[in-house]
């Protein structure tokens, strides 16, 4: 008999692959609290990456304990601007917003994104009585970053988590209208789940974009196609069957991304002669292991893992080197 063949290779997790309609990535869910309340989310511009010397913290892994190299990838995270508050409360149809209270004071640049009331009625703090999920509404601050040619703020709704409704309140009249460093969010050692839009790859053919194995040199036509496009019977071309079409530029979400590093001189983190096609670091900046989604340039969304159950202790990383050595051959 002979052998079995797979032509359909890649992943159908995400389907349709179309392109992302937007480069700001969405979060659309968040994990519970701790006991202090605070913001669950950040977000940063992917700057490259790099690798350095760290004690391996992984209790299972074979080398534990011991010095180890490790990529890692450096994002820049400028101080994020709180423009918000959201309320939420439970419904037949899931949460529904029940409110919002806006900061009095806001950037003009905002004024880019999106339109901004001129004549802003007083704080009416009465509508988080009955509330069940406290949001706020946050802007990037893409001016502080020379790298990136962007003006226009990127706007997101971000969960506060942790403590009592009330706690939550409580923290969101202290954060409205305020700027956020990273290092009032993340620690050095917290673990982070990692949302943005892929590098586009724009139309590719069925062997790019899953794989399919090459037919046989004896076939006639092409050896870069599918060998068949389904059955008579159904009459049309299935959504299993791979075929050619959009590749990359899809929102996509990384679990479980340790953070080994949070510091506020970007500085001594630039390579020399700056990150290829980004430049120098001038802003906070935090070392995540491995690699993330996206281009350099791109904004990643940064939040608490969702997925994270085994016992790795939240500690900071000991670091004993971090490369600065040109990425360029210089």
């Amino acid at each position: 008999m002979a052998n079995i063949h797979h032509p359909k290779r890649g992943s159908h997790g995400y389907w349709p692959r179309k392109r992302a309609k937007t480069e700001t990535p969405h979060i659309k869910s968040w994990p519970e609290g701790n006991d202090k309340p605070k913001i669950q989310g950040f977000f940063g511009y992917k700057a490259g990456m790099t690798h350095a010397f760290i004690v391996d913290y992984r209790p299972t892994s074979t080398t534990s304990g011991r010095e180890v190299k490790m990529a890692v990838t450096v994002v820049e995270t400028p101080p994020i601007k709180i423009a918000a508050v959201r309320t939420y409360q439970r419904s037949a149809y899931g949460l529904q917003c029940s409110g919002e209270i806006w900061a009095e004071k806001l950037d003009p640049e905002l004024a880019r994104s999106i339109p901004l009331a001129k004549n802003l009625k007083e704080k009416n703090w009465e509508i988080t009585k009955d509330a069940e999920e406290i949001r706020v509404i946050v802007y990037t601050q893409p001016k502080l970053v020379t790298s990136t040619p962007k003006k226009a703020p990127e706007i997101s709704e971000v969960k506060i988590g942790g403590g009592s409704i009330d706690d939550q309140i409580k923290y969101a009249k202290e954060i409205l209208g305020k700027e956020l460093k990273i290092s009032d969010v993340i620690k050095e050692g917290d673990m982070l789940d990692t949302i943005a839009i892929t590098k586009g790859k724009g139309w590719q053919g069925t062997v790019k974009r899953h794989h399919v194995k090459l037919l046989s040199h004896k076939n006639s036509k092409h050896r870069r196609m599918i060998g068949t496009a389904g059955s008579w019977h159904p009459s049309w071309v299935q959504a299993t069957v791979p075929q050619a079409g959009q590749m990359g530029y899809h929102q996509r979400t990384e679990y479980n991304k340790r953070v080994l590093k949070v510091g506020e001189n970007g500085e001594e983190i630039t390579p020399a002669g700056g990150f290829p096609n980004y430049g120098v670091i001038r802003n906070s900046y935090i070392l995540v292991h491995g690699s993330i989604p996206g281009p350099v340039k791109r904004l990643i969304g940064m939040r608490d893992a969702v997925r994270y159950q085994r016992g790795v202790k939240i500690q900071k990383p000991e670091i004993t080197y971090i490369s600065t050595t040109s990425k360029q051959g210089a």
